[in-house]
């Protein structure tokens, strides 16, 4: 008889979902502990690490009789429709995945008496707040931008904590939800949609204008930027919070460092230029980034999170994974 406690992600063929299972079947002790990968599409590529796939679609409750009921210990939420995925707009798929989707997930926590779920929402939900030179707290009230194509993805995701705090405080279950800038993680997928419209990566683009020895624009303030997280530190949160003994709260996920666009920019040259070096062209007449900084003092008081990777490191490791190709077959 299995004796494990079983952690089941579901959304494990996304592109942050593959680095988190990997990140747990690397970290967590197999003796204790059993990775159970969940995805909407059909794979076998999960074999290669020994753990056992389930192809569910979160949005047909019937799918979930496939899943074990057994020991089930916790559930990490990464399933989700983003509109950096929506070719043109169909905002219902927001309700019907990211809500719906979510409560049928909520209910087998239930039925198999899980102690615990981990969640994650986009900072989107703080861009009502956005000024230019923010800082982001935790625990500030929800502030949507009420135009764009990110609202009612927002506001959905939003939903979908509501209803997870309901199921915490009616059935017990542990909740841990995480606020998620842009999330940095290699795959061989170049473009992405901004309202509905098919546009390329800007680091992608960027990247690849460095291997290539191109010139590089850098558009409006020089002196603005991201947060830049990898998501081998952002896995890094998420096993900390599968260990703790807190209740759960709401966490930014962050680097602890707003990495500003020279740096980013001398940083990819620096690291993907191998024979001649980009030139940075400025334009300062062109639209800024958005610029914000994620403030992750409570991830670290509380779930013990230390960033490991800084800019360069990123880039450095990006470029590894980049070459390596060890995700051929699976995106």
């Amino acid at each position: 008889m299995n004796s494990k406690k079983r952690i089941l992600i579901f959304g494990a063929t996304g592109d942050t979902g593959i680095y988190v299972t990997e990140y747990f079947n690397n970290f967590l002790d197999e003796n204790e502990y059993e990775v159970i990968p969940i995805g909407r599409r059909k794979t076998d590529y999960f074999k290669r690490y020994n753990l056992s796939y389930y192809s569910v679609d979160i949005e047909k409750a019937e799918d979930f009789d496939k899943l074990p009921t057994g020991n089930v210990y916790a559930i990490v939420h990464l399933a989700a429709l983003l509109p950096a995925r929506m070719k043109g707009y169909e905002p219902e798929k927001y309700i019907f995945t990211n809500i719906l989707g979510t409560l049928n997930v909520l209910e087998y926590c239930k039925k198999v008496n899980a102690d615990r779920i981990l969640f994650t929402k986009s900072v989107s939900d703080y861009y009502g707040y956005l000024t230019g030179n923010d800082f982001f707290e935790a625990d500030m009230p929800v502030k949507y931008k009420y135009t764009g194509d990110h609202t009612i993805y927002a506001i959905s995701k939003c939903t979908a904590v509501e209803l997870i705090e309901h199921y915490h405080q009616s059935f017990g279950i542990k909740n841990f939800i995480f606020r998620l800038p842009n999330i940095y993680s290699y795959s061989p997928e170049k473009y992405y949609y901004v309202n509905g419209k098919r546009l390329p990566i800007s680091y992608r683009y960027m990247i690849d204008r460095a291997i290539a020895g191109e010139p590089i624009e850098l558009w409006g303030d020089p002196k603005k930027g991201r947060d830049v997280v990898y998501v081998k530190d952002f896995a890094q949160i998420l096993y900390r919070a599968l260990l703790t003994d807190v209740e759960g709260g709401i966490f930014n996920v962050g680097s602890g460092k707003l990495t500003n666009m020279v740096e980013q920019i001398t940083g990819i040259i620096s690291v993907f230029c191998d024979n001649k070096q980009s030139e940075i062209i400025y334009c300062p007449e062109k639209r800024d980034c958005i610029n914000y900084l994620m403030d992750i003092s409570k991830t670290k008081e509380v779930l013990g999170y230390e960033p490991k990777y800084n800019y360069i490191n990123y880039l450095q490791d990006y470029k590894k994974e980049m070459e390596s190709n060890r995700f051929e077959g699976f995106f």
